[in-house]
């Protein structure tokens, strides 16, 4: 195969073939996939206590169950501690065919309108689509952002803004 080929471009080829059989490609595959393999590091503690939501009597909808689900510093994920609350609500609606249901999204005060309008919105969407996903008609649920509108704390401090980074459950 090398025969007509000068001597150095034949050993030049032969060296770099021989390069990519080499154990430090090998090392960087290994390296590679042990990095896919690592664990995802731990969320950082903030040192702020977690809001509960409690029952609210009175209102439509499951009475033993909060009507209020938080969530963390700009995220519209659901945490997995309030699947149950979600789980409770999607019950109830598939038991109740004729109640519709309006999910408010807030956030809060810190951001602009704009954002926080669209991160409410992502936060209402966001439980919405876990209540399909148990079986909820989506035509049923109203997903509405209120943005920094509505503040259930005018506070400053982290615990409240914890309790105003949430979406409210509201019947009708």
């Amino acid at each position: 195969m090398f025969k007509h080929l000068p001597l150095s471009v034949a050993a030049v080829l032969a060296l770099s073939l021989t390069a990519c059989g080499t154990s430090s490609t090998t090392s960087k595959r290994e390296e590679h996939h042990y990095a896919l393999s690592k664990p995802a590091p731990a969320p950082a503690q903030s040192g702020v206590a977690p809001v509960v939501a409690t029952a609210q009597p009175g209102k439509k909808g499951p009475a033993d169950t909060a009507h209020i689900v938080y969530f963390d510093f700009d995220s519209y994920t659901v945490r997995p501690a309030d699947r149950p609350i979600l789980e409770s609500h999607a019950r109830w609606m598939r038991s109740h065919p004729g109640q519709s249901l309006t999910l408010q999204g807030h956030t809060d005060a810190r951001g602009g309108i704009e954002y926080n309008l669209a991160l409410g919105q992502k936060r209402a969407e966001s439980v919405r689509n876990s209540l399909q996903t148990l079986g909820v008609d989506p035509a049923r649920v109203e997903a509405v952002s209120y943005g920094k509108e509505r503040l259930a704390d005018t506070g400053t401090s982290e615990e409240a803004h914890q309790r105003n980074r949430r979406v409210e459950f509201e019947y009708r």
